[in-house]
């Protein structure tokens, strides 16, 4: 029997939801968990999509990849910043390494993929492709196949913008054509490793997940809007449907999200928090909603500055670091303890008491590549997004500040496992995303010894 295992990645699915609130109205995916093992899956730090699954595949921390985000800064510059890209990651990944033994993959939708690098088989770069216009595909010949299945292939929608109407058709057409790749890729390609990991979910949850939760602070009731993150899991459960119809009896499959979600108290505006507290200094006044990289910082009498996000991003204006910096190397442990205590006691609008989390990366992590922050700050538990825009009257902003946002992340995602003969079912104890990649390699025959260096361990005996 040919080995085979494929990984369907749902972007930002909270266990809340497809093990919670949604699982009796997906007929294929309760099928699965019932023929499974799940649970929770912890994410890493910071629990964002980009460096989330390139953890994941690479089973290394966002500090050995030198990944903290979607940006990564210019070291010394202030607001400079690069793109990650797959060049930056010089790490195994996993279909890197099951190639050493013969076998194939299929890799679809992966971030940081772009540009694709060659491997052994197939893949269509993420969403953060520049536009289908680019060379998003290995062989580049693919590329002409799938233009020939749906013509313009889109990697992602705008979602925050208000016409939340047009978001979700978007989002339903993006997929639905994705799915003719994935199906033409399972009918057309020999493959033992299949990883197909979808953004959608992650979008109609940040665009609509105020319509459907009561709990959530500006709760929308709205008849469409109010499925619209149901249906759209629904149609991908379809999807599951099919597959597991024709590929079920001879495949593992393992379902995994890099994080989780929940719904978002609001946007707390750090870099005014910090005008006020003394540690940011100002040219000028400015505008509500002015972009920091725009802003009349005085940089010589400034110390701190701040990026925004799912969490924050905290840079300290070093002497010798930074091309105006003011805080000394003697001074500078000192003034992070100091600082740490000041984030530590802010509190939310009405005085509440709120769960912040600072990491210092080099206690994070045991390696610190490229151009981390100097902090990492998870506002309220991460319930409040970080704003990197300024020039507020109040620093709580009751939404997102750069476009309409209903969800912020959260620490935990899934995850689902399942093989033929599978002796285990049912949920068990909650998993890292580091465990994933051991677990794949397991999967195809590299045992302990061939894993050294990793973070996470094989879960493989838990089920059989």
């Amino acid at each position: 029997m040919v080995k085979r295992l494929f990984v369907l990645g749902l972007d930002a699915a909270p266990p809340s939801l497809l093990f919670g609130r949604f699982i009796e109205k997906l007929p294929n995916f309760k099928r699965l968990l019932d023929n499974s093992i799940y649970g929770r899956l912890k994410s890493c730090d910071p629990p964002i999509t980009v460096p989330a699954w390139m953890v994941m595949f690479t089973g290394r921390t966002p500090g050995d990849l030198g990944i903290y985000g979607f940006r990564n800064r210019i070291e010394g510059r202030y607001n400079e910043y690069t793109i990650p890209s797959s060049k930056d990651v010089k790490y195994v990944k996993i279909w890197e390494l099951i190639a050493r033994r013969g076998y194939k993959s299929a890799v679809v939708g992966v971030p940081p993929t772009y540009p694709p690098q060659p491997l052994n088989g197939w893949m269509i770069s993420g969403f953060m492709t520049p536009s289908d216009k680019s060379r998003f595909t290995y062989p580049p010949s693919l590329k002409y196949e799938v233009k020939s299945l749906v013509g313009k292939y889109v990697f992602d929608v705008v979602f925050r913008r208000e016409d939340r109407e047009a978001v979700y058709k978007e989002l339903v057409d993006m997929t639905v054509n994705r799915l003719k790749v994935i199906n033409h890729l399972l009918d057309t390609k020999p493959w033992n490793l299949f990883i197909y990991m979808e953004i959608g979910i992650d979008r109609v949850q940040h665009a609509f997940w105020k319509y459907f939760d009561e709990e959530h602070p500006r709760h929308t009731p709205h008849k469409e809007f109010g499925n619209a993150i149901l249906n759209y899991y629904k149609l991908l459960d379809d999807w599951l449907g099919t597959f597991l119809q024709r590929f079920g009896e001879n495949t593992a499959i393992m379902v995994v999200s890099d994080h989780g979600a929940k719904y978002m108290k609001g946007a707390f505006a750090v870099n005014d928090w910090l005008i006020e507290k003394g540690y940011m200094v100002l040219k000028d006044g400015v505008e509500p909603g002015t972009r920091i990289s725009e802003a009349p910082v005085d940089w010589n009498n400034t110390y701190v500055w701040g990026w925004g996000g799912y969490y924050s991003r905290i840079f300290f204006n070093v002497e010798g670091r930074e091309e105006n910096g003011i805080i000394s190397r003697e001074e500078y442990p000192d003034f992070v303890k100091q600082f740490i205590k000041d984030i530590m006691s802010i509190r939310g609008p009405k005085g509440e008491v709120w769960r912040n989390v600072v990491h210092v990366p080099s206690e994070l992590y045991s390696k610190v590549n490229g151009s981390p922050p100097d902090l990492m700050v998870y506002f309220d538990d991460l319930y409040w997004r970080s704003a990197g825009t300024l020039g507020y009257d109040n620093y709580y902003l009751p939404e997102n500040d750069t476009g309409p946002d209903d969800s912020v992340h959260d620490y935990y995602g899934v995850y689902v496992y399942s093989e033929p003969g599978i002796r285990e079912r049912g949920q068990s104890k909650d998993l890292s995303i580091y465990d994933i990649y051991p677990t794949i390699a397991e999967f195809f025959g590299f045992s302990v010894d061939e894993l050294s260096g990793l973070y996470g361990e094989s879960f493989l005996n838990e089920v059989r």
